[in-house]
């Protein structure tokens, strides 16, 4: 994995020492919302610059919908939007979370949950402004002078870039802004100040710099590239010097397949140019390399898309009057938030471009050689050198032997089938060079769909019907156990000579002129190969490879397709094992918990549960409201150590005696005592925290023990938010001979309990009691903006609950459950109603 992209490295410094290296502001911002502290949530976040007329433009965004990019694309300073008084003012502007949906992006037609701050930060360098950074907080209260100071310093940074950057633009050095592409190959390169759009959720981002803006979400303004003479000039410049060394660019869009090279880039491998310039479609990688080179460069690209990061590969195009051309390329494969890869781009250049016959550049070894991603600052390879893991003499079957690694090394590391289906629509389809890839497995003795993934675009339903047009010929491999491979037309060949009937009926040939050339479309692909899928004898199921131009399957290539079916089986039945023991533990852990609240009177109440994201996905958070005797109300919350099915196992039975003992009457200090000889007696070395308090709706006598647990919360009448002052006892099952203190509270009519565990408030990268201050802050501004008798506590309680678990959700991972429960009791005036 990239360190820079690790969530454990992120850090003020490190994002500032990253902003100082960007090339333009969709990746300034990219940047900030990547590496910088997890509480900038990013949603409704924007870059504005100054334009030639003083007026703000928005240049990238993040989160904002399209209508706020219609009509806030440029702002005026001297008017009273949040960007324009942080500018005038010079200084920091924030909206609270309660004016959030009041005032941001407007008074009128707001937006936000009420929970999130908008910070807007000025930029400016030397007393010049330059623009305005819009961030969306996670702050659910006031905002730390800490973290004030700490948006200050990311806003410095990015206007000290922004700054360097106008000016190298104006020296005729550099670019700022601007959308226009080059083109592209294997991989494939953008102009600075590209920006992506949104993406569905789930979907792989797109456009611009993907590695720190576009892949984060972050898409260009309306007014993003406008003409601009130093950009201009500097973009000029920068051709003119790329061509003079002899290379060409690429760039390849891994969501929707295009691939684009410029003009040079085809005059490298002897293809047409353009005849006005610009850039054109790019042909078939199989059809550029050359056949020996070809599984290296499959392998390499493999490797690259499967840990994202630059990469450099050599390989030989063959001319078309005879002789060889050699190619060194050298690009990045640029991933998104989700660290999918999205879009490659680079250079190609000619390795004997400017040298005497006979001579060979410095470190040249065997044609083919790669060094797949490590090529970085920290690269071994250097003038003088040959890429690492290059190899003299690589044989076609030791290329092809790395590939295989390659994808295994990608699938081993998938975990479920959705991981596995990612896994070959990111690295596998885009390594074979294959327009779509059909993969159905066995259910019941049928064969159904699990993944149909192609290139984007109006081709996706195209190969939804290509799915259903191919059921019979996958269902046929699958009975044979035998993979079936399309052949190439021919010319003069007689109809009746081909017998392979195509997935879509028809013999896969392609519509060429006989040389291999041809192309197909998705219901009628050039060329396909359907792999039966069979683990330990057992059918797994059939995946279907399609191709957009004709190829001709050899031994070495048939071999190799059914070894990769042998991998993928294994990957699919391992990965469909665990789902369904992930399944089963998940129904287990439903079953567990209380599917509804019973509805006592007195009090208003709501839950919330969120299973970890890590491991199996479950764990032994649980929570319970009880019908006590007598008219008293039981809370208990509570949190059984690990993440797996023992742990959910250990809670239901926790939540089974706690509940017996309490029901028996017991206070909760001997419930407890209780609860942690069962724990001890029980066959596990787990332990478990746990909050047990009873409630008195008639007079509001509150009665509480707590074995390890956070505190409980009491949100009181004057919308303050305070931890109840329970003396605690050890965790259940750690010291069952100690007994636990009683401690005795009073909860006013009209005033909140919540009761949570630890992972609703447990950040990584932010110390445990700043958390819970947050959250208390936020609780405050609840109270505040509700009270206790303007509405009905009921839906108030709903809404609270989602808002306390917006910060979760929206973090990168989970590692931790999170379980609250929230008790109301109600007034005087919602009794009677």
């Amino acid at each position: 994995m990239d360190p820079r992209s690790s969530p454990t490295a992120r850090s003020a410094m490190r994002c500032v020492r990253l902003l100082l290296g960007c090339a333009d502001a969709a990746e300034l911002l990219g940047t900030v919302l990547a590496e910088g502290p997890s509480w900038i949530t990013g949603e409704g976040s924007a870059l504005y610059l100054l334009d030639s007329t003083g007026m703000l433009r928005l240049t990238a965004s993040h989160g904002l919908p399209d209508w706020a990019h219609e009509r806030y694309s440029v702002v005026d300073p001297a008017g009273d939007l949040p960007a324009a008084m942080a500018l005038r003012l010079r200084r920091p502007y924030l909206l609270s979370p309660e004016r959030t949906s009041a005032d941001y992006p407007n008074r009128n037609a707001g937006m936000g949950t009420g929970m999130v701050a908008v910070a807007t930060l000025p930029m400016i360098v030397d007393g010049r402004p330059l623009g305005v950074l819009a961030l969306a907080l996670a702050h659910r209260g006031t905002v730390p002078r800490r973290d004030l100071d700490v948006l200050e310093t990311l806003a410095d940074a990015c206007g000290h870039r922004l700054g360097h950057l106008l000016e190298h633009a104006r020296a005729g050095t550099g670019a700022l802004g601007g959308t226009g592409g080059t083109g592209g190959h294997p991989g494939h390169g953008e102009q600075p100040g590209g920006g992506g759009h949104p993406e569905p959720e789930g979907q792989p981002g797109r456009g611009g710099r993907p590695d720190r803006g576009a892949a984060h979400g972050v898409r260009p303004g309306p007014c993003a590239g406008a003409a601009d003479p130093a950009a201009a000039t500097a973009h000029s410049m920068l051709s003119l010097a790329v061509r003079a060394s002899g290379h060409g660019a690429f760039e390849r869009d891994l969501v929707t397949g295009e691939t684009h090279w410029d003009a040079q880039a085809l005059r490298l491998v002897g293809r047409p140019a353009p005849e006005r310039g610009g850039t054109s479609p790019a042909p078939s990688l199989d059809l550029v390399v050359h056949p020996e080179d070809l599984p290296d460069v499959q392998a390499a690209m493999a490797e690259a898309l499967a840990t994202g990061g630059p990469y450099r590969i050599r390989y030989r195009v063959p001319r078309r009057g005879g002789g060889v051309i050699r190619i060194e390329e050298t690009g990045e494969v640029m991933l998104d938030v989700h660290r999918r890869p999205v879009r490659i781009a680079g250079l190609i250049a000619d390795l004997d471009h400017g040298r005497t016959p006979g001579e060979r550049p410095p470190g040249d070894g065997a044609p083919g050689g790669r060094s797949p991603a490590p090529s970085g600052p920290g690269s071994p390879s250097g003038p003088g050198q040959e890429p690492a893991g290059t190899t003299e003499g690589t044989s076609a079957a030791g290329a092809r032997s790395a590939l295989l690694l390659a994808l295994t090394r990608a699938l081993s590391r998938a975990v479920t089938v959705r991981d596995v289906t990612t896994a070959v629509t990111d690295i596998c389809r885009p390594a074979f060079g294959a327009a779509g890839i059909v993969l159905d497995l066995v259910d019941e003795g049928r064969l159904l769909p699990v993944s149909h993934t192609v290139y984007g675009g109006e081709r996706r339903t195209e190969l939804t019907r290509l799915a259903d047009l191919s059921e019979g010929v996958m269902q046929r491999a699958l009975a044979r156990s035998a993979p079936l491979f399309s052949e190439p037309a021919r010319r003069g060949r007689g109809r009746g000579a081909d017998r392979t009937a195509g997935p879509a009926g028809g013999t896969g040939r392609g519509e060429g002129d006989g040389t291999g050339g041809g192309t197909g479309s998705p219901l009628a692909p050039a060329a396909w190969a359907v792999l039966p899928l069979i683990a330990s004898g057992r059918q797994v199921g059939s995946c279907l490879i399609t191709f957009a131009t004709e190829r001709a399957f050899g031994r070495e290539d048939r071999t190799l397709y059914s070894s990769f079916a042998g991998i993928l089986a294994q990957s699919l039945e391992r990965a469909r094992l665990y789902d369904t023991h992930h399944h089963r533990a998940t129904e287990l852990q439903r079953a567990m918990l209380p599917r509804t609240l019973p509805r006592l009177p007195g009090i208003a109440s709501a839950a919330r549960y969120l299973p970890s994201t890590e491991g199996m996905q479950i764990g032994g958070d649980w929570y319970d409201l009880l019908r006590l005797p007598d008219g008293r109300i039981g809370l208990v919350i509570g949190d059984v150590q690990g993440h797996n099915a023992e742990a959910t196992a250990v809670m239901g039975q926790l939540r089974s005696g706690l509940r017996a003992y309490a029901t028996d009457g017991h206070d909760p200090a001997a419930t407890l005592a209780r609860t942690s000889r069962l724990l001890t007696e029980l066959d596990t070395e787990l332990f478990a925290t746990c909050l047990y308090l009873t409630l008195d709706p008639a007079d509001g006598t509150v009665r509480a023990a707590r074995a390890g647990h956070p505190a409980p919360v009491r949100v009181t009448a004057d919308a303050r938010a305070v931890e109840l002052n329970l003396p605690g006892g050890p965790p259940l099952g750690v010291a069952p001979e100690r007994p636990y203190p009683l401690a005795v509270e009073y909860l006013p009519p009209g005033e909140t309990l919540l009761a949570y565990t630890d992972g609703l408030v447990e950040d990584r990268e932010e110390d445990y009691d700043e958390s819970v201050h947050r959250m208390l802050g936020g609780l405050e501004l609840w109270a505040r903006n509700t009270g206790p008798v303007r509405v009905e506590p009921g839906p108030d309680l709903e809404k609270l609950a989602d808002l306390l678990t917006l910060n979760v959700t929206e973090r990168r991972s989970r590692p931790d459950d999170v379980a609250l429960l929230l008790l109301h009791r109600l007034s005087a005036v919602h009794q009677r109603g």
